[in-house]
């Protein structure tokens, strides 16, 4: 099983995933890693990316995916902001190969969290384009992401476990 812990940037993906993965004795990839190098250097100069341009990096992904499912599962950092880029990532798998978890928060509180990070290529002027993009799943568990990192992975430990 590959878990793609999903949201916009911010909402703690790499934090709560690395705590879910370690955990799962799964490895961790963070989406991130993963795009072109052109796409890096959009969302650096604040350019937000169009479905377009998260093409080859959703073949990638999917790509991937499967590749990890073969070897045993992962659990995965990426935003899957949009329905179509989750059927995208779950196409070259079996469905239920494929969880995805939604960290859920509001554009106040991931914007103060982004507004404190520092290192990262995306600055916060993105989070309207991605609260814009974002279709919220109807079929991901869903969690907020109010509380602290180590509750919400243990959260989200105790409801894989029961799947």
């Amino acid at each position: 099983m590959v878990y793609v812990i999903m949201g916009v940037s911010g909402c703690g993906k790499t934090t709560i995933g690395k705590m879910v993965a370690a955990e799962k004795g799964v490895p961790f990839f963070d989406g991130d890693n993963f795009h072109p190098e052109e796409n890096v250097k959009k969302m650096s100069q604040g350019i937000p990316l169009n479905d377009e341009d998260r093409k080859p990096w959703l073949e990638i992904l999917a790509h991937q995916i499967t590749e990890w499912n073969k070897l045993g599962g992962a659990v995965l950092a990426c935003s899957a902001l949009k329905e179509s880029y989750r059927n995208h990532l779950k196409s070259q798998s079996k469905y239920d190969q494929v969880q995805f978890i939604y960290l859920k928060g509001s554009k106040d509180l991931i914007s103060e969290r982004l507004h404190k990070r520092s290192g990262h290529y995306m600055p916060a002027d993105l989070l309207d384009s991605q609260f814009n993009d974002l279709e919220e799943p109807k079929d991901a568990i869903t969690i907020s992401v109010d509380g602290e990192p180590k509750t919400i992975a243990h959260e989200i430990l105790k409801l894989t476990d029961s799947k």
